[in-house]
């Protein structure tokens, strides 16, 4: 029995050596198969980290497609900052509130800089499609129907995907679509104050299927019959950040849900929306507006069908490149329980909302929009507004040209008029950088002080 005691632990002994030196070479041979595999990629990643590492001071970036200066990256100036090194504050600059970049969120995708970083092969989808012939990453649409199902804010199941070239270039589809039904001209319409580009653009491609005639709410009181209308429902709204319904009713209306701003840090999100044409857009979920990345979930296929064909004619899908950063995006944001952008994101707006309110509560000339606190689907329970954008109106009756009246004060924001409200009115944009912010805190706290 000794003897196969000791017989038994010399095998054991010996095969315990020969594992442990199987696992070590496959160990060392994956080492070595994987420095192989990042032996092309090595150049562009330590380009990368080189431009990344560059300080610019807190108040500017540099790119890897931005100028070079002696070989050397040169920085990219936040708004009122310059120098070098972008350390150089300038006291006079205007508060530049006027755009809708959702730069915000720059701070979050340096946090995850390792898991968003994405390098793409040299001979990365060269085709015009993939591999099953269409013109869309099944697992990015996979990702984004993950997302909808964490965010709580639409109904997926019995819904087409289209992709398209940010929202933009998918309302002017959806245009299109939706025009083919009709059997007589079809009026485009949106309830002001409504997001310019609906006018714009739908001028721009006019055809003798569609052509754009401003307020549905005066289409709705002025006329006993709406006749053949597309009508353009923007919730929450820009610019100020209400939820909507639709104006217009009938079975000759159709209504396109532009949904950019639907999401848990920009409005409580009371039911998940399941309307039958909704548009999102990456540019408003993970502030990527230069991607130009947006997508719709549409109910009738014949309408998907002729959605479908307009990109295809337009340019036979969205950039595949675009698509492989997308995905990359957002399996960041689904990373945990995908929750964690949605409230890095929420309380920033939150917080710039409320220091915005208490400013302007000290005021007896200005007023902006009320948007009472409502029951959110996503964080279940009762939360206060977050809008992307201030709709401030100057109350006194001289005060006719509101924009005018912040210009004087060293701010900039988009006319009442461009929305086709009064110019009482201006939208000032909450979305940008902590420097362009703060600086549209300092100057409004000016303004009001100088009331008295």
């Amino acid at each position: 029995m000794a003897k196969f005691k000791g017989f038994s632990f010399g095998v054991f002994f010996v095969g315990s050596i020969a594992l442990n030196i199987f696992f070590l070479t496959n160990n060392l041979c994956a080492g070595h198969v994987n420095k192989q595999q990042l032996s092309w990629s090595q150049r562009a990643a330590a380009e990368a980290e080189a431009v990344a590492s560059v300080s610019c001071s807190g108040h500017g970036i540099t790119y890897l497609d931005g100028l070079f200066l002696d070989e050397k990256p040169v920085c990219e100036c936040n708004s009122c900052y310059g120098g070098p090194t972008c350390s150089h504050f300038l006291p006079d600059c205007v508060a530049d509130a006027d755009s809708g970049d959702p730069l915000f969120l720059e701070p979050f995708w340096m946090q995850h800089a390792e898991s968003s970083a994405v390098l793409v092969a040299g001979w990365h989808r060269m085709s015009y499609v993939f591999a099953d012939q269409s013109y869309m990453s099944q697992v990015l649409q996979n990702h984004i129907l993950k997302v909808h199902s964490i965010a709580r804010n639409a109904i997926t199941k019995g819904k087409y995907l289209v992709f398209g070239g940010g929202s933009t270039q998918l309302l002017s589809a959806a245009v299109f679509a939706l025009s083919l039904n009709s059997s007589s001209l079809a009026r485009v319409v949106a309830a002001s104050p409504y997001y310019p580009v609906y006018k714009t653009q739908t001028d721009f491609f006019e055809t003798a299927h569609f052509e754009f005639q401003g307020d549905a709410l005066l289409m709705k009181r002025t006329s006993n019959s709406t006749g053949n209308a597309i009508e353009f429902v923007t919730s929450p709204n820009n610019p100020d950040g209400l939820l909507r319904k639709a104006v217009l009713q009938g079975s000759s209306v159709n209504a396109i849900y532009d949904h950019a701003y639907y999401w848990p840090h920009f409005t409580a999100i009371p039911a998940p929306a399941d309307e039958d044409v909704m548009i999102f857009t990456i540019s408003k979920l993970t502030g990527h507006a230069g991607s130009r990345f947006g997508w719709a979930l549409v109910k009738d296929e014949d309408v998907y069908l002729n959605m479908l064909k307009y990109m295809q004619l337009a340019e036979l899908g969205v950039s595949r490149d675009t698509q492989l950063r997308a995905l990359q995006l957002l399996k960041v944001v689904l990373e945990g329980d995908g929750r964690e952008i949605f409230h890095f994101a929420y309380e920033k707006m939150r917080d710039r909302w409320e220091k915005i309110s208490q400013i302007v509560s000290l005021s007896n000339r200005y007023t902006i929009q009320d948007i009472p606190p409502q029951y959110c689907n996503f964080f279940e329970k009762v939360r206060g507004p977050s809008p992307a954008y201030v709709w401030l109106k100057c109350e006194r009756e001289e005060d006719t040209n509101c924009n005018a009246v912040l210009r004087g004060a060293n701010i900039i924001g988009r006319l009442g008029s461009l929305f086709n409200a009064s110019d009482r009115y201006v939208r000032l944009s909450l979305l940008k950088r902590d420097d362009d912010f703060n600086l549209l805190l300092y100057r409004l706290k000016e303004l009001v002080s100088k009331e008295g």
